[in-house]
C-alpha cells in the first residue's frame, strides 16, 4: 500500500505542476490580450504575400483554444483560398512567396490550394515556390502537385523530388486477434464495405482490392495531369515521369520538374529583386483584414469534421469529431436565422455512428425542404456517414481526389471470453430479460441476437440507399450500382451522380451565390455557425470543461491508427457507417 501511496503522490505532484504551468500560460495570455486585437498592421500599398505550409493549414480554428481566445490567428482553408481570391483582385498585392515541402497535405487539399494559386496567377500576379525537398518532411507527391500551381519551382540542391505515385495500405489483425483470443462477430452491407476486413482477414479481399485499385488509379491520374501540365505535356507524359521517380535535384531540373536549384537565401534575394519596394505580409494576416460590406448577404459556414458521433467531450484539447449535437444545432440555427440566405456545409469525415449521422442528415434535409439551400464542400474525405449527411444538399462540390462514397454499414461486437480464459479471468452474473446479454463481450451472439444484427444491418442499409437516392434524385438501381460500400474519388463520384461539381470552397461559394440568385461577383459574408465568442473568457470556459472531462488522459492516447481501431473495437455495438482506415505509404527521407 505504501508503494501505491508513493505513486499517488507522484501523480498528484505531476498534475499540480501541469496545472501551475497552465495557470501561468493563462496569465501570460491575459496580459497579452488587450494588445493582440491591434497587432495586425494595415496592408501596405505594395505587398508581397507569404505562405509557409510548414506552419500548418487547418479546416477551422474551433479546436484551438488559443485561437478561440483570439490570442493566435491560424490559417484556415477558407482564409487561404478566399484570401487568395481577394488578393488576386487587390492592386496592392504583387505576388506570393510560397514555402512548401513540409507538413501534412492530403491530395485533395493540395488540389484545392493549387487551383487557388492558378486563379491568383490568372489575375496577373506571380507565385514563386521554394522547397528544401519534396518528400523528406511531407508527402512528396502532394507537395509537388501543389507546387505546380506556381510560376517557378525552386529546389535546394541537396533535395529531391519524391514523385513516386500513390500507394494505399490497410493493416490486418486477424492473426493477432486469434492469438490473444479475441473473436470478431461482425457483418456488413455490402461486399465492398472493407471496415471489418482488417479484423477478419489476413489480406485484402478481392472486392476491396478491386475498389481500392480503382481509387488509387483515379488519384494518380489527377497527379499525372498536374505533372504533365507542368512540363508542357499531357497526362501520359506526366505518368511516365511519375514511373521514373523519385528524382535527385539535378535530374529533376533536367526533367523540367523544377526551374532552379538554389538555397533559401538565394530564393529570398530573388524575391527582393523582383519586388524591391514590396513589403512582406503573411497571407494569414491578409485574410484577417478582409471585411465584406455589412449589408452583404450572409452565408452560414458550418464545419463537419472528423469521425461522426452523438456528442463530443466538450474539451478544446480532445480529438476533433463531428458531434451530432453541435453540428445539427448549428445547421438548425442557420436555417432559422432570417439573415442567413444559404448554408455552406464543409465536410471532412470518414463517417461513424449511423444514428449520429442521421441526426445531422435530418437538419440538412429540413433546410432544403424549407427553401434554404445547403451547398456541401467536401474536403479530403467525405465517405460513408460523411457522404450520408451530404446527400440531401442542393449541391455537392468535391475535389477530383476527395475520397467519398462508401455507402454501406457494418456492425457487431468482439467476444473476449477466450482472452479472459488465457488470463485466468472469469465472469459471472445475473440478468433479467432474454436478450439482456446481446451486447456482452463475454458471450457469443445467440441465434436470435445474430438475426437481430442482420435485420438491423438490412434496415439501416436500406435507409441509407433510399435517402441517398432521394437526395441525389437517383433510382434504386442507380444507387445500388454505386453503393455496396464502394469508395470513389470525387472525379468518379461526379461521373456517377454522387457529386455535382468539382472544386473547393470557392466553387461552393459560387454555387451558393447562384442558388440565392446573386451575381457571380456579388459580395457575401461567410459567418461561422456555431458562432463562438472570440475572447479570453471563452478560453477559460473551455479549459474548465477540459478539467471536468479528465483531459489529462489525453497524454496517454495512441496515434491516429490506434484511434481508428478504438472506434472499431469499442464496446458500442451500434451499427456504423464508416470507411476502413487507409494508410498512405510514405517514402522516408535520407539521413546522413
Amino acid at each position: 500500500m505504501a508503494f501505491f501511496r508513493w505513486i499517488g503522490r507522484i501523480l498528484i505532484g505531476a498534475l499540480a505542476g501541469i496545472g501551475l504551468l497552465v495557470i501561468a500560460a493563462i496569465l501570460l495570455a491575459s496580459s497579452a490580450w488587450r494588445d493582440f486585437s491591434n497587432r495586425i498592421e494595415p496592408v501596405p500599398e505594395q505587398t508581397l504575400l507569404t505562405l509557409d505550409l510548414g506552419d500548418g493549414v487547418s479546416e477551422t480554428n474551433a479546436g484551438d483554444p488559443f485561437a478561440l481566445a483570439g490570442l493566435t490567428h491560424n490559417l484556415t482553408m477558407a482564409d487561404l483560398v478566399l484570401g487568395l481570391e481577394a488578393a488576386g483582385k487587390d492592386p496592392r498585392v504583387k505576388g506570393l512567396a510560397l514555402k512548401l515541402g513540409s507538413g501534412d497535405l492530403p491530395l485533395a487539399r493540395a488540389e484545392e490550394i493549387r487551383d487557388a494559386l492558378k486563379a491568383f496567377r490568372a489575375q496577373g500576379k506571380f507565385v514563386l515556390a521554394f522547397a528544401e525537398s519534396f518528400g523528406e518532411a511531407g508527402d512528396g507527391n502532394t507537395h509537388y502537385l501543389l507546387a505546380t500551381g506556381a510560376d517557378e519551382i525552386w529546389l535546394q540542391p541537396s533535395g529531391d523530388v519524391g514523385l513516386t505515385g500513390l500507394r494505399l495500405e490497410t493493416p490486418f489483425f486477424k492473426d493477432t486477434l486469434d492469438m490473444i483470443g479475441v473473436s470478431v462477430q461482425m457483418d456488413r452491407r455490402k461486399e465492398f464495405k472493407g471496415a471489418i476486413d482488417s479484423l477478419t482477414a489476413n489480406s485484402m479481399p478481392a472486392p476491396q482490392r478491386e475498389n481500392l485499385q480503382q481509387l488509387v488509379d483515379s488519384m494518380t491520374a489527377t497527379l499525372a495531369d498536374g505533372v504533365g501540365e507542368r512540363i508542357g505535356g499531357d497526362a501520359a507524359a506526366g505518368r511516365a515521369l511519375i514511373d521514373q521517380g523519385p528524382f535527385l535535384a539535378a535530374d529533376a531540373l533536367k526533367a523540367k520538374l523544377v526551374d532552379r536549384l538554389a538555397y533559401r537565401d538565394e530564393f529570398e534575394a530573388e524575391l527582393d529583386r523582383r519586388t524591391s519596394k514590396a513589403v512582406r505580409y503573411s497571407l494569414a494576416d491578409y485574410a484577417a483584414t478582409l471585411r465584406p460590406p455589412e449589408d452583404a448577404p450572409q452565408i452560414a459556414l458550418v464545419h463537419g469534421l472528423g469521425p461522426i458521433q452523438l456528442a463530443a467531450d466538450g474539451s478544446p484539447f480532445g480529438d476533433v469529431v463531428m458531434d451530432a449535437k453541435t453540428v445539427s444545432e448549428a445547421l438548425r440555427d442557420a436555417r432559422e436565422d432570417s439573415k442567413v440566405k444559404a448554408i455552406l456545409f464543409r465536410i471532412d469525415s470518414p463517417g461513424g455512428s449511423y444514428v449520429a449521422a442521421d441526426t445531422i442528415w435530418r437538419e440538412v434535409a429540413r433546410a432544403r425542404e424549407e427553401g434554404k439551400p445547403v451547398v456541401v464542400s467536401m474536403g479530403s474525405v467525405a465517405a460513408s456517414g460523411g457522404y450520408f449527411v451530404a446527400a440531401p444538399a442542393a449541391a455537392i462540390v468535391a475535389e477530383p481526389s476527395t475520397i467519398t462514397g462508401s455507402i454501406g454499414v457494418f456492425g457487431g461486437k468482439f467476444v473476449l471470453s477466450d482472452l479472459w480464459a488465457k488470463l485466468g479471468v472469469t465472469f459471472d452474473g445475473v440478468q433479467a430479460g432474454t436478450n439482456a446479454g446481446i451486447d456482452s463481450a463475454n458471450e457469443d451472439y445467440s441465434y436470435a441476437g445474430w438475426q437481430h444484427l442482420q435485420t438491423s444491418l438490412d434496415s439501416i442499409y436500406q435507409d441509407f440507399v433510399t435517402k441517398v437516392g432521394a437526395g441525389r434524385k437517383l433510382d434504386a438501381d442507380a444507387v445500388e450500382r454505386v453503393a455496396k460500400g464502394q469508395v470513389w474519388t470525387g472525379m468518379d463520384a461526379a461521373a456517377n451522380g454522387l457529386v455535382d461539381k468539382l472544386g473547393g470552397l470557392t466553387t461552393a461559394v459560387a454555387e451558393a451565390r447562384r442558388a440565392i440568385g446573386l451575381a457571380p461577383d456579388a459580395p457575401v459574408r461567410l459567418v461561422n455557425f456555431p458562432q463562438e465568442p472570440h475572447d479570453l473568457t471563452s478560453f477559460l470556459e473551455q479549459f474548465a470543461k477540459a478539467a471536468e472531462m479528465r483531459q489529462f488522459a489525453v497524454l496517454a492516447r495512441l496515434g491516429r491508427m490506434a484511434a481508428s481501431l478504438e472506434r472499431l473495437v469499442g464496446s458500442d455495438s451500434g451499427v456504423r457507417a464508416e470507411m476502413a482506415p487507409l494508410l498512405p505509404a510514405s517514402r522516408l527521407g535520407s539521413n546522413p
